[in-house]
């Protein structure tokens, strides 16, 4: 008998490192930023909450987006755990950042939903091991107003300088060593929100 042949990977499908309570981002940021939310386990005054901030639960779409933390204003990656009920909640209140014809009747329609939502979701190419682009995508969550408070001041658990595993993954990477990259790379799951899939959702 054949063994049956893998179900495809949805193309919108969150994977995250979890906990029961808990969600796991990356942001990367310069030393002047990243140096003091590490040492005081929140974010320093000089991080502006008045502007959106894009979070990832991708290790290695960050990696990307950072140039393996080797990017100017990107030297440091933050692996920030944050309450997966807030988590959750700046997810059933997001608007997709472009135009989806099946969620919305028309662009009038999703411009004036986009306005109102403090968060906004964007589904960029997922990255394997060489940052090459992957056929399935990966999730960035954009937080603005209300949200980016609530993320700082209560949705906040940890927040860990990860800038070291970054390199680390980075040389194996660069010696074509595949399954040494692998094996340091942080565990990704699929992700299911409180409630199931967002209404935002086109998987």
């Amino acid at each position: 008998m054949t063994s049956p042949l893998p179900l495809p990977r949805p193309s919108h499908e969150i994977r995250a490192r979890h906990t029961p309570t808990t969600v796991t981002v990356y942001q990367a940021y310069s030393p002047r930023i990243a140096g003091p939310a590490a040492r005081d386990q929140r974010f320093p005054a000089a991080w502006k909450r008045e502007r959106m901030t894009w979070v990832k639960p991708s290790f290695l779409w960050m990696m990307y987006r950072s140039g393996w933390a080797r990017k100017e204003g990107q030297e440091r990656v933050l692996a920030v755990e944050v309450d997966r009920a807030g988590f959750d909640q700046a997810l059933a209140g997001a608007c997709l950042s472009a135009h989806h014809p099946g969620l919305h009747p028309d662009r009038d329609a999703w411009r004036a939903a986009l306005r109102r939502s403090p968060a906004r979701v964007q589904w960029d190419p997922e990255r394997d091991w060489r940052l090459q682009p992957l056929p399935h995508r990966s999730l960035q969550l954009g937080l603005s107003g209300e949200a980016v408070r609530r993320y700082a001041d209560e949705w906040l658990v940890s927040v860990t300088d990860v800038t070291a595993l970054a390199h680390a993954v980075h040389e194996r990477v660069r010696e074509g060593d595949e399954a040494g990259a692998r094996e340091l790379l942080p565990p990704e799951t699929v992700y299911v929100p409180e409630g199931g899939a967002p209404g935002w959702s086109p998987a």
